[in-house]
């Protein structure tokens, strides 16, 4: 098959559909590229590195006139006459949102793939392409609400006086919202995050915020991955997380989206009205119509006391040449999963359910909205329940295993009573050192921020240096058994300090440009 990789016509953009790299792929699959000349300029690449990965250049006729055409978003109505009868078309299209153009397509008799509607799931992953933009568009928020804000993210204790660190408080931890609290967290701001569904709070936290939520009853998520539309007490209650919330941050960043519909208003002119002055909102939901009632689409606005309100829509174009190279990998891995024999003829199997749920338009028909997809992106996390009230009987099964845990209990301590009263006097006292050391190295690992499990390798080198050389004093030991210990101790202790510096001189190396020393 030909794949055409046309220029972007849509004003502002800068991505492109295929990178040098991922033409490369495209042909290791049986198939020939051609790409419109200038296609990847805006991107950082030049024609002459597609020409190099063994892709033909053309004008543009040739690139519309392919088998296959990839684009990063949905065409004009121009480039639907265009296309050829037959054609398949891969690029974003918000079905959802684009009835008219849906039926174009079906008009003009093109397969259309819509890369915004691959479904969540597992298998899913390495084709979606709102996963791959939006972290992009994650990172590309923080950037700009660094720049509108005019401020450090860390705090710093100078001489000539203490800055705090910025509050960052982000609204929704799905993609968007992790890549957010990541980059703000490394740059030293102090981040929290809402959302409903109770299982991304340890996503959340593995990213270094606060999570922030409310109970809710009933399933959080939908079995298409995405949050639920909130309604009725749990929406007013999120209401208020959001008031309160809000005025006593920085900046904020929203990223609440529902698929297929416009983005909900969840920050309020009055919520604005309550924020600093010079604090920053980054609506990432802009292009859906904002999730901030002030968001004017593309813009940057100041509110009456002094908040600027990010509108960007193009927040992955703004790094093009990353984003290209995702997307494009997206594509790749579409074309790949189409390609199952890999002699470049396309097969579609609209049996398969992530096939049928991307093909929007096929032999003339529309074939949007999908069948419901029936496995679910993660399980679902039950809602905790209110505290029975006092005075009520534990369940049959948990009397039990509280009965079982007592017996327990007290069988190790008649055993180590038996151990401790046939044991040299010195046990109870090494034993003693033995348990503090115990309780205090879990309490120093488990404590330690997920930023610094890299430090952390320094720590446990010490813990092993320290093993080595109490086993190394009690090798010479006449007693078998613990010459035996010794012994397993010393190489277990040498085997981890050897392995923590080799792992920590890798991990430095990484740093090093290219010629150091």
């Amino acid at each position: 098959m030909l794949i055409g990789i046309p220029t972007e016509s849509k004003a502002g953009e800068t991505r492109v559909a295929a990178t040098p790299e991922t033409v490369g792929r495209l042909m290791r699959l049986g198939h020939q590229v051609v790409v419109q000349e200038g296609a990847g300029q805006r991107a950082s690449f030049p024609d002459e590195q597609y020409a190099g990965a063994g892709a033909t250049l053309d004008p543009g006729p040739a690139v519309w006139a392919a088998d296959v055409v990839a684009k990063v978003d949905a065409p004009t109505a121009e480039e639907v006459g265009r296309l050829r009868a037959g054609a398949i078309l891969a690029t974003q299209l918000s079905p959802g949102q684009s009835p008219e153009l849906l039926q174009a397509l079906a008009d003009r008799a093109v397969t259309a793939l819509a890369m915004d509607a691959v479904p969540r799931i597992s298998r899913a992953q390495s084709l979606d392409v709102l996963s791959s933009m939006t972290n992009i568009g994650g990172y590309r928020a923080v950037i700009e609400a660094a720049y509108e804000y005019g401020s450090v993210f860390t705090g710093q204790v100078t001489a000539a006086g203490k800055v705090p660190p910025a509050g960052v408080f982000v609204i929704g931890a799905g993609v968007a919202g992790l890549a957010a609290i990541g980059t703000a967290s490394s740059l030293g701001a102090v981040v929290r995050a809402f959302d409903i569904r109770r299982a991304a709070g340890e996503q959340v936290e593995s990213m270094g915020g606060q999570f922030v939520w409310i109970a809710s009853e009933g399933e959080s998520e939908g079995a298409d991955g995405y949050a639920r539309e909130m309604r009725g007490d749990l929406h007013r209650r999120a209401m208020e997380v959001y008031a309160r919330e809000c005025p006593e941050a920085d900046i904020v960043i929203t990223t609440a989206l529902i698929p297929g519909r416009p983005a909900p208003r969840i920050v309020t002119a009055e919520t604005v009205a309550r924020m600093r002055s010079g604090s920053v909102v980054v609506d990432m939901a802009a292009r859906n119509g904002g999730n901030c009632e002030l968001t004017q689409p593309g813009k940057v606005v100041i509110s009456h006391n002094g908040v600027k309100i990010v509108g960007y829509t193009d927040l992955p174009a703004r790094l093009p040449t990353q984003a290209s190279q995702l997307y494009g990998t997206n594509i790749v891995n579409l074309l790949a999963l189409l390609t199952p024999a890999k002699d470049g003829q396309i097969v579609l199997d609209l049996d398969d359910e992530v096939v049928r749920g991307l093909t929007v338009t096929h032999e003339r028909e529309v074939l949007w909205p999908p069948p419901p997809v029936s496995v679910s992106a993660l399980p679902s996390v039950p809602a905790p329940t209110a505290d029975p009230p006092v005075g009520t009987p534990p369940p049959a099964a948990v009397r039990l295993d509280a009965r079982r845990g007592y017996f327990a209990m007290a069988m190790a301590a008649v055993l180590f009573t038996l151990v401790a009263t046939v044991s040299p006097a010195a046990f109870l006292g090494h034993f003693t050192v033995f348990v503090l050391a115990v309780i205090v190295g879990f309490y120093v690992i488990s404590n330690v921020t997920h930023a610094l499990h890299t430090p952390l390798l320094a720590e446990t080198n010490a813990i092993s240096g320290i093993i080595l050389v109490g086993a190394l004093l009690q090798v010479g030991s006449e007693d078998p058994l613990v010459r035996s210990l010794a012994l397993g101790a010393t190489v277990v202790a040498s085997i981890n300090v050897f392995g923590g510096f080799a792992v920590t001189g890798r991990m430095l190396k990484m740093f090093r440009r290219q010629g150091d020393a």
